[in-house]
């Protein structure tokens, strides 16, 4: 079972929008629900809504979380409020709320309150720059180690990993990451949770990539780059676009 996993990020602007791309992704999630298991993250304003409208097989998720119960955050959701709103899923660490300042220990306390209120976190990891020494080899593992550091064996089955190649995505890419490369780090996340856990445990967590893909590359990915799954963001967007990533990897 391949996972699709499509982040909104800060879109669309309006609530009918938000319904409508729902109900097609709906659509779309029950015409390969037989290979793709599909989570959407819409913005928490539209959560509740995006909640309601969903149906199965669609499953929902959030795009981020405290990492504290601390009532005194201004613009904050608790994994409390999440979990209220029917969410099911949450993304973690991702490239731009780690930009933004959260640290490996942000997304290790977010895990904790997320897993407090059963809660699965979809914890992204990835390296700023692909150095030929292989230094963001030790960049992504200190991620891990730290996500993973109070994680029980039980709990690690649970989570989902995204690798995103920070220097690959968006409008400052500095190229396109290969399915070679993603290979690479999905074997490498492999090794460390299989010394971490065992290799019963590190095959049941499925590694996504979360790289530019498109309708267009995704198989590739799959069958040259071992990734388990998408976190796509703007394709998702696209409901001709997503769907057709969807038949691509289906097939």
């Amino acid at each position: 079972m391949l996972y699709l996993i499509g982040n909104w990020k800060m879109a669309p602007e309006k609530g009918t929008q938000a319904a409508d791309l729902v109900k097609k992704t709906n659509d779309m999630a029950k015409l390969y629900k037989k290979n793709i298991t599909t989570i959407i993250c819409p913005p928490s304003i539209f959560l509740a809504s995006v909640v309601k409208t969903a149906k199965a097989p669609l499953l929902v998720g959030a795009q981020g979380v405290a990492g504290s119960v601390e009532v005194a955050q201004t613009g904050k959701i608790s994994a409390g409020m999440l979990k209220d709103s029917g969410a099911q899923y949450v993304i973690v660490g991702h490239s731009e709320m780690r930009a933004r300042g959260d640290s490996n220990t942000d997304v290790q306390e977010q895990i904790t309150r997320l897993f407090e209120k059963k809660l699965i976190p979809i914890v992204c990891v990835g390296e700023k720059a692909h150095d030929a020494q292989g230094w963001y080899l030790s960049e992504v593992k200190e991620q891990l180690e730290t996500a993973f550091g109070n994680l029980t064996p039980l709990q690690a089955k649970k989570m989902l990993i995204a690798y995103e190649p920070v220097w690959a995505i968006g409008a400052k890419a500095q190229r396109a990451a290969t399915p070679l490369e993603c290979r690479e780090m999905t074997i490498f996340i492999c090794k460390f949770l299989t010394d971490k856990y065992g290799e019963k445990v590190a095959k049941a967590i499925p590694v996504l990539y979360g790289g530019s893909a498109d309708e267009f590359n995704a198989k590739s990915f799959v069958t040259e780059g071992g990734a388990q799954g998408f976190l796509v963001g703007r394709v998702s967007l696209d409901a001709k676009r997503f769907n057709s990533l969807a038949k691509s990897i289906s097939a």
